[in-house]
Formats: C-alpha cells, sequence, structure tokens
C-alpha cells in the first residue's frame, strides 16, 4: 500500500493492529505506533482504541494504560477495551475500579458490553457486593432482557456460591439460549448441589433445548458424584446418536465416568475411539487404570504417551505415582522423581506429596524425609509422613512432626491424628496417648469409626484392655477392625474364653468375618492351646472361602507344635500350597526347642538362615538346643556360624521417661534421646 503511494487512513490502522495482536507481531506493532507518531493519526479515538487492544493482547498492560491515559478523545468503547485487556490480563481489581470511574466520573454509561466485561472480574475474584451493584444498574437501566447479562449474571452468582441468586437469575430471563442452560448446569455443580443440577438438565431437555457438548461434559461430573452410573451410560449413548461421542471434552469426561464407575474396559474403549486426544485425555486414563488396580498399565501409557509426542505434565505424574506405591515399584519411582526434576515439576505441591508417598510405602523412608524437608508442604505432605513413621523403629518421629505440624499453624485432622495415636501405639507412649485421645474428644473425633479402632489398638498394646473394651463398647456400628482388635487384645492377655465369645459375638452382630478374624481367633487358640478349636476355625475359614494365608499357617503350625504333634505340624509345612516364610519356620523351631527334637529343629534352621542369616535368634536358639543336649562341638560350629555371618544380638535397652521426654539406657550408658512429648497447647 506504501509502494502504491496510496495514504493508509484511520481505519487502516486498527486493521494491521489487530493482526499484529492476534500473531503477537509486538515488534511489529510498535513500529506501526511509531508511523502513528509521526503521522499524529494516534489522537483518533479509533486508532487509540486499537492500539490499547493490541498492547493489551500482547500482556503490555502499562502500555496500554499509556495510551489510554494520552488520548484526547475518549467513548464507551475505550473505557470497555481498557476493563477487557485489565481482567484479560489477571488485573481484576483494576478492571472494576477503571468500572467505577467510568459510571461516576467519566459521565460515560455502560452498555452491554460493559457488563459483560466486568461481571466474569468479579466472578474471578469473589466479589459479590460489585456484581450486585452491577446488576441493580442493570435492571435500572432496561439491560436485563440482553441474553448474554442473563448468562454472566448466572455465572457470576454461581462462582460466587450464592445459589438463591443464581437460581433467580436464571429464572428472570425473558429467553434463555443453550448456554444460559449450560451456565446454571455448570454454575450449580460447581456448588455441590448435583441433584438441582441433574434436575435442570431434565428441563433443558423437556423445554426442546437439545444438549451440547458443554452440557454433556458439565452433566457427566455430577453423574459420577451421585454414583448414577447407569444414567452416565445413558447419557453415553445419547452421545452416539448425537454424534459428539469424540469431542475431546465429552470423551474425556466419558473416561473419568467409566473409570470412577470401575468400567476400566469402556474407558479404555472410549480412549482409543477418539479422534482428538488431548494431555488432559492421556491423564485421565493413566488415572483410570491407577484408580483400577492396574498399576503396570498405568505405568506403560505414561510411556506411550511421551511416544505419542503429549509431554507429561504435574498431573501426570501425580497419577501414575500412586501406582508405583501401590505395588511398591521403587525403581521405576526413581525413575520418574528423576523425570519430575527435569521437567521442573519437583517443586509442585501435589507431585511432592506424591513422591513422599510413594517412598513410604516402598519402604524408603529416608529418601520421602528428603522429598519432604525440600519441598513445599501442607497438611498432607506431614500426614504422609506422620502415618508413615508411626508403625516403624522411629515411631517417635512422627510425634515430632506432629507437634511441628502445630507450630507452623497447619491444623490436625483426623489422619493426622489417627497416626499419631498408631505411633504411641508402637511406642507405648501411655501418656502422650491419653493425651492425644483428650484432644481427640475436644474435637469431637473421638466418634469416628477409624478414630475408635486405632484407639482400641494404642489400648490394647500398651495393656489396658479395659480401658479398650469401654471403647468398644461405645462404638455404635462396629466393623471387622474393631472385632479384630479386641479378639487379638484377649488372645494376647490369655483371656481365652473372652476372646472366643467376642469372636461368636461378632457373628451375632452381623458383621462378617475376614482373614484377620482368623488370625486373631488362632492366635489365641495357639496361645491357650486350644487345639481342637483351632482345628475347627481353620475349617471354618476354608468353607468361608477365605484363602489361608502365610500368618494363618503359622498360627495353626504352632498350635499343632505346641500340643506336641511335631510330625502332624512338620506334614503340614511340607504339604502347604505357599512357600513357608520365616514365621512358619520359627514357629516349628520354637516347639522344637519346648520337646528338645533336635533334627528337626536342624531343618527348620537351615530355612531360617537362609531367610534371615543375620537374626541372631535362630541361631543362638539352635545353639543352646545343641548345648542343652551335651553337643558342644555343635553348639560352637553354630555360633561361630553365627559370628561370620555378622549376626549379633540386640543388646538389652530400658526406656525411662523424665519430663515428657523418653531416654534410653544399654549397659548403663545413655545412647539416645528421644523426644514424643506433645505440647497438646499447640494443636487447640
Amino acid at each position: 500500500m506504501f509502494r502504491q503511494g496510496v495514504r493508509p487512513d484511520d481505519y487502516t490502522f486498527p486493521c494491521v493492529l489487530n493482526v499484529c495482536a492476534h500473531n503477537m507481531e509486538v515488534q511489529k506493532g510498535m513500529e506501526i505506533h511509531g508511523v502513528l507518531f509521526k503521522t499524529g493519526i494516534d489522537f483518533n479515538v479509533f486508532v487509540g482504541n486499537a492500539l490499547m487492544l493490541f498492547y493489551g493482547n500482547c500482556g503490555n498492560l502499562r502500555d496500554a494504560r499509556r495510551v489510554f491515559d494520552e488520548m484526547v478523545e475518549r467513548d464507551v468503547v475505550s473505557w470497555n477495551t481498557l476493563i477487557g485487556v485489565s481482567s484479560i490480563n489477571g488485573f481484576h481489581t483494576a478492571g472494576l475500579e477503571l468500572f467505577s470511574a467510568m459510571n461516576l466520573m467519566a459521565g460515560f454509561k455502560p452498555n452491554v458490553v460493559t457488563v459483560v466485561t466486568v461481571l466474569p472480574a468479579c466472578a474471578e475474584i469473589g466479589d459479590e457486593v460489585m456484581a450486585m451493584q452491577v446488576h441493580c444498574y442493570v435492571v435500572k437501566v432496561g439491560l436485563n432482557c440482553h441474553v448474554t447479562i442473563g448468562n454472566a449474571l448466572i455465572d457470576v452468582y454461581g462462582k460466587c456460591r450464592n445459589m438463591e441468586a443464581t437460581k433467580q437469575a436464571f429464572d428472570e430471563m425473558v429467553c434463555r439460549s443453550e448456554v444460559s442452560w449450560n451456565s446454571i448446569i455448570s454454575s450449580l455443580s460447581f456448588m455441590w448441589s448435583n441433584e438441582d443440577a441433574l434436575n435442570m438438565f431434565r428441563h433443558m431437555i423437556d423445554s426442546g433445548m437439545k444438549p451440547g457438548c458443554v452440557a454433556i461434559s458439565s452433566m457427566l461430573p455430577v453423574v459420577v458424584e451421585l454414583k448414577f452410573f447407569k444414567l452416565g451410560k445413558e447419557i453415553h449413548a445419547f452421545c452416539l446418536r448425537m454424534h459428539i461421542q469424540t469431542d475431546v471434552f465429552v470423551a474425556n469426561s466419558l473416561i473419568d465416568m467409566y473409570a470412577k464407575s470401575g468400567s476400566s474396559i469402556q474407558a479404555s474403549n472410549v480412549f482409543h475411539h477418539m479422534g482428538e486426544r488431548n494431555v488432559v485425555s492421556w491423564n485421565t486414563m493413566v488415572a483410570n487404570f491407577a484408580q483400577n488396580r492396574l498399576e503396570f498399565a498405568a505405568m506403560e501409557l505414561t510411556r506411550q504417551m511421551q511416544a505419542h509426542g503429549e509431554i507429561p505434565n504435574a498431573v501426570t505424574f501425580a497419577n501414575v505415582l500412586p501406582a508405583c506405591a501401590r505395588i511398591g515399584y521403587l525403581c521405576p519411582g526413581k525413575q520418574i522423581h528423576a523425570k519430575t526434576i527435569c521437567m521442573g515439576f519437583s517443586s509442585d505441591l501435589f507431585v511432592s506429596n506424591a513422591l513422599t508417598d510413594m517412598y513410604v510405602k516402598c519402604g524408603s523412608l529416608d529418601l520421602a524425609r528428603a522429598v519432604f524437608d525440600i519441598s513445599l508442604r501442607d497438611e498432607v505432605s506431614y500426614n504422609i509422613l506422620i502415618l508413615g513413621y508411626s508403625q516403624t523403629s522411629v515411631a517417635a518421629e512422627s510425634l515430632s512432626l506432629f507437634s511441628e505440624m502445630a507450630r507452623n499453624g497447619m491444623k490436625h485432622d483426623i489422619v493426622s491424628l489417627m497416626g499419631v495415636i498408631s505411633a504411641c501405639a508402637s511406642l507405648t507412649a501411655t501418656k502422650q496417648g491419653t493425651m492425644i485421645h483428650g484432644l481427640l474428644v475436644r474435637k469431637h473425633f473421638h466418634s469416628h469409626l477409624f478414630v475408635a479402632n486405632s484407639l482400641l489398638d494404642f489400648y490394647t498394646k500398651c495393656g489396658r484392655i479395659d480401658l479398650a473394651h469401654r471403647i468398644f463398647d461405645r462404638i455404635p456400628k462396629k466393623d471387622a477392625a474393631s472385632w479384630n482388635t479386641m479378639i487379638l487384645g484377649y488372645g494376647l492377655l490369655g483371656q481365652l474364653d473372652i476372646a472366643i465369645n467376642l469372636f461368636e459375638a461378632m457373628k451375632v452382630d452381623g458383621v462378617h468375618y475376614d482373614s484377620v478374624s482368623y488370625i486373631a481367633i488362632l492366635s489365641a487358640c495357639s496361645h491357650g492351646g486350644l487345639l481342637e478349636k483351632g482345628r475347627k476355625y481353620f475349617a471354618d475359614m476354608q468353607a468361608q472361602n477365605i484363602e489361608p494365608m502365610h500368618m494363618h499357617y503359622t498360627c495353626m503350625v504352632d498350635l499343632l507344635a505346641r500340643a506336641g504333634l511335631l510330625e502332624e505340624a512338620t506334614e503340614l509345612v511340607k504339604s502347604l500350597p505357599i512357600i513357608p516364610d520365616a514365621n512358619i519356620w520359627g514357629a516349628l523351631l520354637g516347639a522344637c526347642r519346648i520337646y528338645g527334637n533336635i533334627e528337626l529343629a536342624r531343618w527348620a534352621s537351615d530355612h531360617l538362615f537362609k531367610l534371615k542369616p543375620q537374626h541372631s535368634g535362630y541361631y543362638l536358639l539352635l545353639a543352646n538346643m545343641y548345648a542343652e543336649a551335651g553337643e558342644w562341638d555343635e553348639s560352637n560350629k553354630i555360633r561361630r556360624l553365627m559370628k561370620t555371618r555378622s549376626a549379633k544380638k540386640n543388646p538389652g535397652c530400658s526406656w525411662l521417661r523424665i519430663d515428657n521426654e523418653v531416654h534410653a539406657f544399654v549397659s548403663g550408658e545413655r545412647i539416645k534421646k528421644l523426644d514424643p512429648g506433645l505440647w497438646i497447647a499447640e494443636s487447640n
């Protein structure tokens, strides 16, 4: 145009500036601004508006505001443009201030564009007061008949969680579009009013409006929350009839719906029939496999995702790491950790929590703590480690983290309180545990079933079965864990009649036995030498199609061997459908010690030395048996074997609590000081 000698006018430059803004040609746009400045056309209101829009769309709000301030003449479009670009760039408060200035000082009356620009800014920052003022203005000047304004009002009241105003704005609309229905459905689901959202969806269909992709993708999460999975399948059928099932947003919602209903195959079918996929599609499928116990498939899909050119994000890693955690896959978990560091996602809170949880569940508490120490933390971060440490030899760390959590201003929830109670049980820290119990009562958490079960376990392990039974009696609806804990507790204390009576009462109460129930009762029978009852319960368990595990066989071997039926115990070990573990061989070895059967003890010890070559107790037990039989050469040989394998007997240790601190002593020397003291005042 320049080369042809044609002079651009004030209509040419706005068109060119819009093209520069659309293509993010910042340098070229600034050159055009320079030309405008030289020619004096930049004072034209149309050109000034175009310059503001160019700078605003390119993210340069400062220069957009400078153009606005230097404009000699402004119109409503000028104000609307600056309000709009302020909101687009995240400066919602500045946009609202401009709206107030426009209305009060400049003398310009906001129009439909102004209103639909300002209301989303109110929605983003949750300024319901300003939204209501705008609404009043709309009604006053008669703009409430516009569909776009009605849609914006529904959206802003929904995001401000004002359900009554949301419904009123919808009901008062003179006419409605598909966007109107989509807005009310989305707003109701955002406010967790899922049944209202579902009813509105039905009204939409009854009114003759056919739901589109937006309505369907908004409704499917509602169906999931309500667990109306049959309705979800009907919606899928509707999508097939309307040929919208391959829409990326609809397909992603369908995958999520099927995954959460446990229908992994149907979710996979939707995924494989998608014409277009985005990162959300892949992430939803990874989550589908991880949630439905298809951990290896989740990890493989993450690899396929990258092979197809899709770049994993923080959500991908947060979905796949729990799969590694669930199956104890430490090596792939470390590889994913390295990937998160390379891609810069390791600092993401959800990713760091997933990494911490993965290391805890893979038994690598040191690595879990290393991730925790260098990451952002929230209540979930602390809860993961509190639970992780609670049943280990360093359970005192749980108490320390619990206290640190309160010092950092974080609120303890049911998970953290259960974790610290479990730690107190591991440490038999009676005083600290009872203090936590008091805190649970003050927070009204003590009646929660999981918390009550944790308290049962704590008092049982601390030898206060009387207090445990008192809590047990107050649980309104007991589950199998409640009964199992009490049966185990009474069995360990030798009060076998009570343990058996509880086992029988459990069935009367309508609670089904599980594998742990039979471990508890078989353990009680083993400790009490109740051979026939043990055999009966073992047979009952098999009759109920509960597959015996290592602990069940350990109890039976111990029961038979303690009763002197060593041959029968040996035959049971030989005929096991599973490979015997150290507990089974240890039960047999212990009985051989009682009855002095050295040959059988030697056989059991050979297996134990292979399974646990550094466990000193097995060597000492066999060596003492040889010594008692006068076979000193064999006894010395076993002791030499123990020494060559560096199997050392752990020294005896005494614990003494002084002023809420636990001190450990060995051979008259203090070796360390633990600090399980809990300042409950910090938790209040």
